[in-house]
């Protein structure tokens, strides 16, 4: 079946057709016709987008999130690859589990899932998982990650470092050290989490660890990923690290680039996330290091928790937000509406950059004759109300709920497929 998208707009050119057959794009032009015709008119045509960072909760958590559930709202939300965390239970962290979470990927048929596979066994920070399995698995892992934990033994670290460099993976960091923000830190420290009595979380305790990891990929020469980065201490780290030529790349959330630690006044659990939502200017020094590349990708960290994991205290709430559906619609309005990235910069930062991090060859292509047909169909001028009860996820836990969004998602196409049409899932996409 051949696609024809009429009168997209691709990223700074004038309208034109493009038609897709076979899984690739088979001409961009005047006037094309195909099996189905899709009036593209006023609409932006992205590469798909590449999510490094995604808890499917499958195995374990299925009452949260599965990887099918997982999968639709991530195809919703425009994405054609994501990675899922291992912090599932059992802990992906041998060959046999990663190969059951890409095998369940390939059934759900909606993006490509790509296992990422644990450092240190059982997330426990003490031994080496199989990280040579894994990567040589029919899985083929090429991100590494114990997040959820910071991997602070600095010896572990380094080993872990080196042992993944002939693989060309990379080692993704959830930087927080343990003695700095202990299990009982919820809130940013400062005056609020003060007057509002919550444990306080310093920026140091994520920069400190930075700091030690980048010395670590210059001392090893490997690859290193900064996840989730949160404080404008950690965006100086990267700075420098990035001038002295140390291979470290880094994401930021959706949720970071938007919301602040003001929110935490009505002590709602929705806004509990790790790492803590910071101040205002904590949240303008993220937006300017993604616009000018010191922050190489938006990655959401979808977070799904059931109800009653929660609905408590603040500080005995589970933390994390669902991002996959509203990732686009946060950073098409903090930062397309505030001019900081136009949708050539969304797509570096949110699919071209990812995927190359990820390794992910057939994602983040430029749109031209010849590529994979991995894109996303824009609507850059269609606000929407986020709805909890309208979500894909088993769960509901959205900080958004009831926000007006700009740029809505039309289309999703996984190798010249449609998974999403007008906004709805479509058929699942043989591998």
């Amino acid at each position: 079946m051949t696609i024809a998208l009429r009168g997209v707009a691709l990223l700074g050119g004038k309208p034109v057709d493009v038609l897709i057959e076979g899984g690739f794009i088979a001409e961009i032009g005047a006037r094309l016709a195909g099996d189905t015709v899709i009036d593209a008119g006023g609409l932006v045509l992205l590469p798909g987008l590449v999510d490094l960072h995604t808890h499917l909760r499958e195995p374990g958590r299925e009452d949260t999130e599965t990887i099918a559930t997982g999968s639709a709202a991530a195809a919703l939300g425009g994405f054609t690859a994501v990675h899922a965390m291992a912090n599932t239970d059992p802990v992906a962290d041998t060959a046999e589990i990663v190969e059951q979470v890409h095998r369940r990927g390939i059934e759900a048929g909606l993006v490509d899932v790509r296992p990422v596979g644990a450092v240190s066994k059982g997330l426990a920070g003490e031994t080496l998982a199989e990280i040579g399995n894994m990567a040589r698995s029919g899985a083929a892992v090429r991100v590494f990650s114990d997040d959820g934990r910071c991997v602070s033994d600095s010896r572990l670290m380094r080993r872990a470092l080196e042992y993944v460099k002939p693989f060309d993976a990379v080692i993704a960091q959830h930087a927080q050290d343990p003695r700095l923000a202990d299990s009982a830190a919820c809130a940013h420290e400062g005056p609020l989490s003060g007057r509002l009595g919550l444990p306080g979380w310093p920026g140091v305790a994520e920069e400190s660890i930075v700091a030690r990891d980048v010395m670590l990929a210059e001392h090893t020469g490997s690859r290193l990923h900064i996840c989730h980065v949160s404080t404008a201490g950690t965006v100086e780290v990267l700075r420098w690290a990035r001038a002295r030529g140390i291979p470290v790349t880094a994401e930021v959330t959706p949720h970071h680039l938007l919301l602040t630690c003001d929110l935490l006044e009505d002590y709602d659990p929705v806004y509990k996330v790790n790492p803590p939502l910071r101040p205002a200017e904590d949240v303008e020094a993220l937006r300017a290091a993604l616009a000018d590349g010191i922050i190489d990708a938006v990655a959401t960290d979808h977070a799904p928790h059931a109800a009653h994991d929660k609905d408590h205290a603040f500080g005995d709430a589970a933390f994390g937000m669902l991002g996959l559906q509203t990732a686009l619609g946060v950073v098409a309005q903090a930062m397309v509406g505030t001019g900081l990235l136009d949708w050539a910069g969304v797509a570096d930062r949110m699919s071209v950059r990812p995927a190359a991090i990820g390794r992910l060859g057939a994602h983040g292509r430029a749109i031209e004759v010849g590529a994979p047909a991995n894109l996303t169909l824009v609507d850059p001028s269609a606000p929407w109300t986020v709805d909890p009860a309208a979500l894909a996820s088993k769960s509901r836990n959205t900080p958004f709920a009831g926000s007006v969004l700009p740029a809505r998602v039309v289309a999703t196409l996984l190798r010249g497929r449609l998974t999403v049409s007008d906004g709805a899932v479509a058929e699942p996409v043989p591998a």
